[in-house]
């Protein structure tokens, strides 16, 4: 199967061509530059490397979330356009497609996303010759990950824009946990071309991929507190 795989869920913007677990190619931007720039040169030049063309592909991964909601909107927002025409697509979680960085390595992962307010989406797996999920994502405060952690075998490594934040208020309650290498600690296009490949159960159409956010987005939040402010006043 060949896969076209897209990440845009944070700072980082990646996309990746796999065929049956091989990564063909890869691009892989992390130079602040907005991901409505990056995103499709990438798909054309992996497809390009890869000596593919769109019709060629299989399925379309897209990262739906949890993640920058502006940024999950334009990944999913692209696959959709890559797709219009009926190619099977796939969402694939932010943090699990994070934790096959981690694929065929011994281990545990607790993918971590910086949501800011002291709080991070977060995810654990297991690794090794699979990847299993230990735990759903969530929206949690930093200081629960103590609790989450009970749950997975050691070593255990962070991964994700908010490792080294959280890395440092575990060693702070002196948790045993570890920094996974720099190559390996951000969200990629290849993790989720492999999560999709490894998924249980149909692809679905693009007109089925909606954003997951996990939280109500600011925009949303604040609308809401000025609407409570004015009921308030009235």
């Amino acid at each position: 199967m060949k896969i076209l795989a897209l990440e845009s869920s944070a700072v980082c913007a990646s996309a990746a061509v796999s065929e049956n677990g091989k990564i063909l190619s890869e691009c892989f931007v992390n130079a602040g530059l907005t991901h409505s720039q990056t995103l499709l040169p990438m798909v054309k030049n992996c497809l390009d490397t890869a000596r593919l063309t769109l019709e060629e592909i299989d399925l379309i991964a897209v990262a739906d979330g949890p993640g920058s909601f502006t940024g999950v909107r334009i990944g999913v927002a692209a696959v959709k356009g890559l797709a219009f025409t009926g190619k099977p697509c796939r969402a694939v979680s932010t943090l699990e497609g994070m934790a096959y960085n981690f694929f065929g390595l011994p281990g545990s992962v607790c993918c971590v996303m910086d949501a800011r307010c002291s709080q991070v989406y977060a995810a654990a797996f297991a690794c090794g010759e699979a990847v299993t999920r230990v735990c759903e994502d969530q929206a949690i405060p930093i200081s629960a990950l103590p609790e989450m952690l009970k749950k997975l075998k050691k070593p255990i490594y962070l991964l994700g824009d908010g490792a080294d934040l959280c890395y440092n208020y575990l060693k702070s309650v002196e948790a045993d946990v570890l920094l996974a290498p720099p190559a390996l600690k951000y969200q990629r296009a290849s993790g989720v071309a492999l999560a999709a490949e490894h998924a249980a159960g149909q692809a679905c159409g693009s007109g089925s991929l909606q954003p997951v956010y996990l939280r109500v987005p600011q925009a949303e939040r604040e609308l809401k507190k000025r609407k409570a402010e004015k009921e308030r006043e009235s």
